[in-house]
């Protein structure tokens, strides 16, 4: 058995093929909820580099189908222990508030996914001010300055994640009025810092290690000459 996998730690995407293992255990205590058959997965991140684990568990149903014999019925719900969320580990150069609300907004995402967008929103904000170093009083007001400075694609998701997350963190003129977001579109949110972390915050950091590795070429060769 092999399948594809992506490291949360290193990020790199693998064929797992032996670095696994699995292990199934069943409730059959009488209960309110019905018997119950789970599945975990443990996986550890083939990179030398890494070598990290992931724990998560799988929740079915489980039927019994004819005398002392049971199978495994639909899948109900899922759970990543370790680590607690699908959050990537971002850079320790990325500022740590904002790994904070990002990892927070991953881990909420399920549970209360307007509370996941309204950090996403934070996340957003605090990338904008921090990177670009654009302040101002409103959060819409930065994204205004901000255009010009980005594709106008990136700059519309920017704004999308600002009025998504406005419903988490502001309620609607008509209280009676409610507007949800679901996970599935949290996680859209989330993925689009996780963007912009690598499109900002990495590109920049491996643009410097590499113009800062031919200026020590160039102290290099000059060292050199005046020792000769």
């Amino acid at each position: 058995m092999s399948f594809l996998w992506r490291c949360p730690y290193c990020d790199r995407d693998t064929t797992i093929t032996d670095s696994f293992a699995t292990s199934n255990f069943s409730l059959q205590l009488k209960n309110s909820d019905g018997f119950r058959h789970f599945s975990t997965l443990l996986i550890v991140c083939p990179n030398s580099k890494c070598l990290k684990f992931t724990l998560s568990v799988n929740m079915y149903g489980y039927i019994e189908a004819g005398v002392g014999y049971w199978k495994r019925g639909d899948f109900l719900e899922s759970w990543n222990l370790i680590p607690p969320s699908e959050a990537k580990v971002f850079p320790e150069y990325v500022p740590e508030p904002i790994r904070e609300d990002y990892v927070e907004a991953c881990l909420i995402r399920d549970l209360s996914p307007k509370a996941s967008a309204t950090l996403s929103r934070r996340c957003l904000q605090g990338m904008i001010r921090n990177f670009w170093g654009i302040k101002k009083a409103r959060l819409v007001e930065e994204i205004e300055e901000l255009k010009g400075k980005t594709d106008s694609l990136t700059w519309k998701a920017i704004d999308a994640v600002r009025s998504i997350g406005n419903i988490g963190a502001h309620m609607e003129k008509d209280i009676n009025l409610i507007v949800d977001v679901e996970p599935e579109e949290a996680q859209k949110l989330i993925e689009l810092i996780e963007l912009l972390v690598r499109d900002w915050y990495v590109t920049r950091h491996n643009r410097q290690g590499s113009l800062e590795a031919i200026i020590q070429v160039k102290k290099s060769k000059d060292a050199a000459k005046s020792s000769s």
